[in-house]
């Protein structure tokens, strides 16, 4: 096909500066436009889902292990961490750590403002890095000093309901159906922020030993394992594989135990990353409609304005497979200049954002304060099926000028 493509080649260096190239640069721009719109498009809904996705593995852990009856009573409900139950989550296919920890409810009460709180006890089994990452003031509470702490690290926007800020002490009220009310002290070491407001807002951070106080827990006692996996996308299969388990466990410690995968605690947020799905595919079709038509209008220009020339390439012996490929690569170059362009005006204004993040969100709608950009495997893959899909559309154009006969270019002498 070097006879056809040098063909190509020669009539669009011929179209440069004339007013025939009026059309091929609408095409150029229509898709340079809609390979763009594609491309932020994707990175956008791409950057949501992972960058929410990822917080909420590392809010929430991948997989917890729990007591059953931790629905009916939180506070209650617990169970003892052994080395067995250690070895049987670390034996299950895609595990990569465990932390253990312990809940308590309870009331925060200043001057000004009552909260509901929920104390989160851990160890130095739970990954500190989340709270480093967090931490927007104060310090990271002393966590599993040989010496008891009675520091708490508070979310951003409890502490600006409550109005308290690092160092300041407050007063939690414990509610028991067993014991009498009573209340503790702490001092808030730090305030933190997850990026997720509606489940930071809930949680306050402590030292285990703490809420197992609180609590009337053993030292070997806890409300749970909060199990990190290899990928949030395996942790469906690692907590039903890791049920069976539990579930064909010989062993009486385990009997009560289930374990559930964080797309199953939280199915509305996640139900909320798949409907992006959707989104992506409707604006993938109708930017590739748009690339198309005008593609297909710029083309059929060029193919009445070419008539004669078909006329004479099918007069000395051109087939009209041959011509549909010279008409085919026209397309190819067109194509190719508006996805150079469009890959350039996409790669810089998603390089902006991701590096200086100038668009801004409300958290409180969005769960995040930025536009995130992801940038993936994707990328190389939209483009080249953008290519293809366009190339394979155009045939249908390029077929018109194949079909035309050498006799019926006389009427355009």
């Amino acid at each position: 096909m070097k006879l056809e493509l040098e063909i190509a080649r020669r009539m669009a260096a011929a179209s440069k500066g004339g007013r025939r190239s009026v059309m091929e640069r609408i095409a150029v721009i229509s898709v340079a436009l809609s390979m763009a719109v594609m491309l932020l498009s994707m990175t956008v809904i791409m950057g949501f889902k992972e960058e929410i996705a990822q917080r909420m593995g590392a809010v929430a852990s991948h997989v917890v292990v729990s007591d059953v009856r931790s629905v009916q009573a939180v506070d209650r409900a617990h169970l003892r961490a052994t080395s067995h139950l250690d070895s049987l989550i670390a034996s299950v296919d895609g595990f990569r750590r465990l932390a253990r920890y312990a809940l308590h409810s309870g009331i925060i009460r200043t001057q000004d403002a009552v909260e509901g709180v929920v104390l989160k006890g851990v160890d130095r089994s739970y990954d500190a890095g989340r709270f480093a990452t967090w931490l927007q003031a104060g310090e990271l509470p002393r966590i599993g000093d040989s010496i008891r702490t009675k520091d708490i690290l508070l979310s951003r926007g409890m502490a600006q309901r409550l109005e308290v800020g690092p160092g300041d002490r407050l007063e939690i009220l414990f509610v028991d159906e067993q014991t009498a009310p009573f209340r503790d002290r702490f001092k808030v070491a730090g305030i933190y922020s997850s990026g997720l407001d509606e489940l930071d807002d809930a949680i306050a951070f402590t030292d285990l030993r703490n809420v197992q106080r609180l609590s009337g827990l053993e030292p070997d006692q806890v409300t749970g394992y909060e199990i990190e996996t290899r990928d949030l996308a395996e942790a469906p299969s690692f907590a039903a594989a890791l049920d069976h388990a539990l579930l064909y466990d010989e062993s009486d410690e385990t009997i009560n135990l289930t374990a559930q995968a964080v797309q199953s605690l939280y199915p509305h947020i996640f139900d909320w990353l798949k409907a992006h799905d959707v989104n992506a595919v409707v604006i993938l079709v109708i930017m590739l409609i748009v690339a198309f038509f005008n593609m297909a209008s710029a083309l059929l220009i060029l193919v009445l304005e070419r008539i004669r020339t078909i006329g004479i390439l099918r007069a000395v012996g051109m087939q009209r497979g041959a011509v549909r490929h010279v008409f085919l690569y026209r397309a190819a170059m067109i194509a190719l200049r508006g996805l150079l362009w469009g890959n350039l005006v996409a790669g810089l204004l998603c390089w902006i954002q991701w590096a200086f993040a100038p668009i801004r969100l409300d958290s409180e709608g969005y769960l995040l304060s930025a536009v995130p950009i992801a940038w993936g495997w994707w990328w190389p893959v939209v483009v080249v099926g953008f290519l293809a899909a366009i190339l394979l559309l155009m045939w249908l154009p390029a077929s018109v000028a194949a079909s035309i006969k050498p006799d019926e270019t006389m009427r355009y002498e």
